[in-house]
């Protein structure tokens, strides 16, 4: 499972890398979201730096449903979903692999968004072990819940605009707890105190990760 989940990984890795979609056009989307929520609350800084958490959040969520898109569109043209079957690979690893080159694209956008905030809101980042530690469990959430349900779209005709429907109502926890989480870190004053929500991402990227290993098989038969 683990020698599968590394060749899926680095084999969503190196079409990343030569495409570079998501660095030339998931991550200006994104920035250019939190460009846009600046122009919309206006010049005023304070309302910025109250909401930057959750707009931080919203703009990652946006980039992780392009990203799901993105990785399941590829394997959907020429077949290549069949030559992964073929394989004979293990689909709890490829479900680990696939959740694994998703969680490395999003830190990548996360990090990027994280420094937009900053510049755009004025936010200052005061507990950094905090803010690492939701990006991680956030993440990992996402990418898992991810995969699952860019598994179940995949297989039909309106999967562009099918998955953001099935997807963001179920991540509805990774925002409100993450949001919770960054916004004692995202203030300009304060010491952070958003420990107890890490809890509650840690059971949903629990819950998911262990859901893709043990359904994955089936998802990825019928897909």
């Amino acid at each position: 499972m683990w020698r599968d989940a590394l060749l899926v990984a680095e084999k969503d890795l190196r079409i990343e890398m030569r495409s570079r979609v998501t660095i030339n056009q998931v991550a200006p989307l994104s920035v250019l979201i939190l460009v846009l929520f600046a122009f919309a609350l206006g010049p005023d800084r304070k309302p910025l730096v109250a909401a930057s958490a959750g707009l931080y959040w919203v703009a990652v969520l946006f980039a992780a449903v392009l990203a799901v898109q993105r990785s399941f569109a590829l394997e959907s043209a020429e077949s290549a979903r069949d030559g992964l079957r073929l394989w004979g690979l293990d689909p709890a690893g490829v479900f680990l692999g696939k959740a694994a080159a998703l969680s490395v694209q999003l830190l990548v956008l996360e990090a990027l968004l994280g420094a937009g905030v900053v510049l755009l809101y004025g936010a200052r980042l005061t507990g950094i072990l905090l803010a690492i530690a939701t990006c991680l469990l956030a993440t990992a959430g996402l990418a898992a819940a991810g995969v699952i349900y860019g598994a179940i779209s995949s297989g039909l005709r309106v999967r562009e605009t099918i998955l953001p429907f099935l997807m963001l109502p179920v991540v509805a926890p990774v925002l409100l707890a993450a949001t919770e989480s960054w916004r004692s870190t995202a203030t300009a004053h304060g010491t952070p105190t958003g420990e107890p929500w890490l809890n509650l991402l840690a059971v949903f990227a629990a819950v998911y990760l262990s859901a893709g290993v043990l359904a994955f098989g089936p998802l990825f038969e019928e897909s």
